[in-house]
C-alpha cells in the first residue's frame, strides 16, 4: 500500500520494501525511516509548493515518489495523517453549535430584559408627578454619565484582579438584585422615600426652568432605576455578552453567526413588547384604590430576575462543557496597566479612537431625535397606561423590523463586506432623522393634508418618530453592533478588555450625554426644543458625516489587521517539521537522485 504524507513539501515512501530499503532494520519501521539521524539534503526533496508528482526510476527497481501539494492539512481542507473529520450537524460543526446556541439564548434573555427595562424606565421618569421628558437630558448628563465613568474605573480595576468568570458574575449579580429589590421594595416605598415637599419648595424658589434638575431629586429612586436600565444595555450587552462572544469565537464564526445572534434575540423584543403591553392593560381590570402599576412592576421585575439567573446558567454551562478556542496567532503580551495608563493607551490608538467615534456618534444622533420624540409622545399619550401600552407596541414593531434586518444582514456582510455594513446605520438614521425634523418644522403646512387621513400633526410626528427609532434601532442591532464587535476580534486581549470597557461603558453614555448637553444648550439659548429644531437638524447632519468618515477609516485598518492575522496563521501552518527519507548508502542511488525532476 502506498503511503503519501501530504503537507507543503512532503516526501512519499516507496510502496514496497526493496533492497535499498532493506538497509533498515524492519523492526524499526516507519518511524526510523522518517526520522533517521542523517537526512537527505535538498537533492532528495521536492521543494515546489504546488502539485508536482513524479516517479524517478532508481537502481534495483526502487521508485522514489516526490509529491508536493498546495492544499495541506493545516489549511483545513484535508485531514492530516490520522486526523478525523470533526462531527457536524446540518453542515455546522457540533462544537460550533455548542457555542452559538447558548450565545443566542443569552442574547435572547439579555434583550428581553432590556426591552422591559427600557420601556419601564421611560414610563417611570416621564409620567411621574412633577416630571416630564425635559428630565431626560439632565438625567443622562448629570447622573448617567458619572455613574458610567465610575463603573468603568471600577471595572478596569476588577479586570486586573479577577478572573473572567468571577468578573462576569461580579458585574451581573448586582443588576439582578437591584431590579428585584426595586419592584418589591423601592417602588412600594416611593411615597415615603421621595422628598416631594422639599422639591416643591425648591421649585418655588428657583422657578420652572429648573423643573428638570429638581425632578431628579424629587423621584431619585426612579432615576436610579433609569440609570441601571441604561447600564444594563451598555454593560451586560456590550461588555459582558459581546466580550464573552469575542472570547470564544473566531472571526470566521463571527462573520457567519454574529448577524444571526440577533434573530432569536429580536424575537425577544416581540415577546417582551407583548409582555409590557399585557401588564399595561392589566391595570385597567383592577378595582379602584389598587396601585396597578405596583402590581405590574412586581410581575415584570420577577421576569427580569428569572432571565438574569438564566443568563448566569448559560454562561456557566458554556465555560463548563465547551472548550474555549486558543488564538492561533500570537500577540505581544503587555503588562498590566493602571486606569490612567489604560486611558492614555486607548487615546493613543487610532483604531480605538475610530471605534469610539462610531459609538459616540450613534449616541448623539439617536438622542437628538429620541428626546424630542418622547416629548411629543407624552403630549399625545399623557397617562402612564397609554404611554406604556404604546411603548409595548413600539418594542414589538422594533423586534419585527430587527428580525427582518437580521435576515438581510448576513447577505450584506457576504456580498458587500464590513465597510458597507458599517455605513448603513448612519445612513438610515440620517434619512429618517431629517424626515422627522422636517415634519416638526412644516407640520402646520401639512395639517390639512394630514387631516384627510384623520391624523393631527402631533400624531403624525409621534408615528414618524417611532418609525425613525424602529429603523435606527433595527439597523443598530443587526448591523452596527455586529460590525463594532467584529472590529474587536483582531486586537490583543489587553486592548480588547480595556478598550471595550472604555468605549462601551463610557463612550456610549458620553454620546447620549453629548446629545443631552446640546439639547440643554439649545433650550437655554432658544427657549425650547421646538425652536431649536433647525439647528438640531444641522448638528445631526455634521455628526453623521463624521460617523461615516470614522467608519471608512476603521474599515481600512480592520482589513489590514485581518491580513496580518491571516499571514501569521499561514506562517504557523508552515512551521512544521518536514519528514524526510534517510540518505541512501549506495552511491549510484545517491548520484541518480540528481536527475530527479523535483529539484529542477
Amino acid at each position: 500500500m502506498e503511503v503519501v504524507l501530504q503537507t507543503r513539501w512532503l516526501l512519499s515512501l516507496p510502496p514496497k520494501p526493496t533492497k535499498a530499503s532493506s538497509l533498515l532494520n524492519p523492526s524499526q519501521g516507519l518511524n526510523h525511516r522518517l526520522f533517521a539521524s542523517k537526512p537527505l539534503g535538498f537533492n532528495g526533496l521536492c521543494l515546489f509548493n504546488r502539485r508536482v508528482p513524479s516517479v524517478v526510476a532508481k537502481p534495483n527497481g526502487v521508485p522514489l515518489i516526490c509529491k508536493a501539494k498546495a492544499a495541506s492539512a493545516a489549511d483545513g481542507k484535508q485531514p492530516f495523517f490520522h486526523e478525523n473529520e470533526k462531527p457536524k450537524f446540518m453542515g455546522i460543526e457540533i462544537l460550533t453549535l455548542k457555542k452559538i446556541i447558548p450565545l443566542g439564548l443569552m442574547f435572547f434573555c439579555i434583550l428581553f430584559n432590556y426591552t422591559i427595562l427600557r420601556d419601564t424606565k421611560d414610563v417611570l421618569v416621564v409620567t411621574a408627578k412633577g416630571s416630564s421628558a425635559e428630565i431626560i437630558p439632565f438625567l443622562k448628563t448629570w447622573v448617567n454619565l458619572p455613574m458610567a465613568v465610575g463603573f468603568m474605573l471600577l471595572y478596569t480595576k476588577l479586570a486586573n484582579v479577577l478572573s473572567k468568570k468571577a468578573l462576569f458574575y461580579t458585574v451581573i449579580v448586582p443588576f439582578i438584585a437591584f431590579f428585584g429589590a426595586f419592584g418589591f421594595l423601592l417602588y412600594p416605598l416611593s411615597n415615603y422615600i421621595h422628598p416631594q415637599a422639599l422639591s416643591d419648595k425648591l421649585l418655588a424658589v428657583l422657578g420652572p426652568r429648573f423643573l428638570g434638575p429638581l425632578a431628579i431629586l424629587r423621584i431619585w429612586s426612579f432615576c436610579l432605576f433609569y440609570v441601571m436600565a441604561e447600564l444594563w444595555g451598555s454593560v451586560v450587552i456590550s461588555v459582558l455578552f459581546w466580550g464573552f462572544a469575542n472570547q470564544i469565537t473566531t472571526v470566521e464564526e463571527a462573520k457567519r453567526f454574529y448577524p444571526l445572534f440577533g434573530l432569536g434575540a429580536n424575537v425577544a423584543l416581540i415577546f417582551s413588547g407583548r409582555t409590557v403591553k399585557y401588564f399595561s392593560n392589566l391595570r385597567k381590570n383592577l378595582g379602584p384604590g389598587v396601585d396597578g402599576w405596583a402590581i405590574s412592576l412586581k410581575g415584570m421585575m420577577s421576569i427580569v430576575v428569572l432571565m438574569g439567573f438564566t443568563i448566569c446558567f448559560l454562561y456557566w454551562w458554556v465555560n463548563k462543557f465547551v472548550p474555549l478556542p486558543t488564538r492561533s496567532w500570537k500577540k505581544k503580551e503587555k503588562p498590566k496597566m493602571g486606569t490612567m495608563e489604560s486611558l492614555k493607551f486607548l487615546v493613543s490608538s487610532r483604531y480605538i479612537r475610530d471605534l469610539a467615534t462610531l459609538v459616540v456618534a450613534y449616541g448623539i444622533s439617536i438622542n437628538l431625535v429620541e428626546v424630542t420624540w418622547k416629548s411629543k409622545l407624552k403630549a399625545q399619550f399623557p397617562s402612564p397606561n397609554e404611554y406604556s401600552s404604546f411603548m409595548g407596541d413600539f418594542s414589538t414593531a422594533t423586534g419585527i423590523a430587527t428580525f427582518t434586518m437580521m435576515l438581510l444582514s448576513q447577505f450584506i456582510f457576504d456580498k458587500y463586506g464590513w465597510g458597507v455594513a458599517a455605513k448603513i446605520t448612519p445612513t438610515i438614521l440620517l434619512l429618517t432623522g431629517v424626515g422627522f425634523f422636517s415634519l416638526i418644522l412644516f407640520g402646520d403646512l401639512l395639517g390639512p393634508a394630514l387631516a384627510e387621513f384623520s391624523m393631527t400633526p402631533l400624531l403624525a410626528a409621534v408615528y414618524i418618530g417611532a418609525m425613525q427609532n424602529i429603523f435606527s434601532k433595527s439597523a443598530k442591532y443587526s448591523l452596527f453592533d455586529p460590525c463594532k464587535e467584529m472590529a474587536y476580534i483582531p486586537l490583543d486581549e489587553d486592548t480588547k478588555v480595556k478598550g471595550k470597557a472604555a468605549i462601551d461603558v463610557v463612550c456610549n453614555p458620553l454620546g447620549k450625554s453629548g446629545g443631552a448637553l446640546i439639547q440643554q444648550f439649545m433650550i437655554l439659548t432658544f427657549g425650547s426644543l421646538a425652536n431649536s429644531t433647525p439647528y438640531l437638524g444641522g448638528i445631526l447632519l455634521m455628526i453623521v458625516f463624521t460617523w461615516l468618515s470614522a467608519a471608512k477609516s476603521l474599515d481600512t485598518q480592520f482589513t489590514e489587521l485581518r491580513k496580518e492575522e491571516e499571514l501569521e496563521k499561514e506562517m504557523e501552518r508552515a512551521a512544521v517539521n518536514i519528514p524526510v527519507l534517510p540518505e541512501p548508502r549506495n552511491d549510484s542511488v545517491a548520484n541518480s537522485s540528481l536527475q530527479d525532476p523535483c529539484i529542477s
